[in-house]
């Protein structure tokens, strides 16, 4: 067994597809409207889902937007560095909402971002 995706429901599927490719620099794998169903699912990952998991983006067409609950915690990136990442994904017109540091009560270097939904993605340095 594997994991294959982490489902995500999104308001805006051109923002929120455009975040997590140009920001993030993850590809669009593919992406299929459901016109019975009127929905879309987009995937982005890293490389191809035969090779590691991916995000599925799923867009309802008729809702807008959704309360993002307790529930959900967030999406974890590792990268070599995790100021240079913040300060990457700054330029690229991200929201770093807690800069590159250690974790609480950790040693651990973390940062967040933010999608265009609100979800929260951690950065975990190398």
């Amino acid at each position: 067994m594997r994991i294959l995706h982490t489902m995500i429901r999104v308001g805006d599927l051109e923002k929120s597809i455009k975040f997590y490719t140009e920001v993030l620099g993850m590809q669009l794998l593919r992406s299929q409207d459901y016109p019975e169903g009127r929905f879309t699912l987009a995937f982005v990952g890293y490389g191809p889902e035969s090779e590691g998991a991916v995000i599925e983006l799923t867009h309802n067409w008729d809702t807008a937007a959704y309360e993002l609950g307790n529930g959900f915690g967030h999406i974890a990136l590792e990268v070599p560095d995790a100021a240079a990442a913040c300060a990457e994904i700054k330029a690229r017109g991200g929201k770093v909402v807690r800069e590159a540091g250690p974790m609480k009560h950790g040693s651990t270097v973390i940062a967040f971002v933010e999608d265009p939904d609100g979800y929260k993605v951690e950065l975990i340095q190398r």
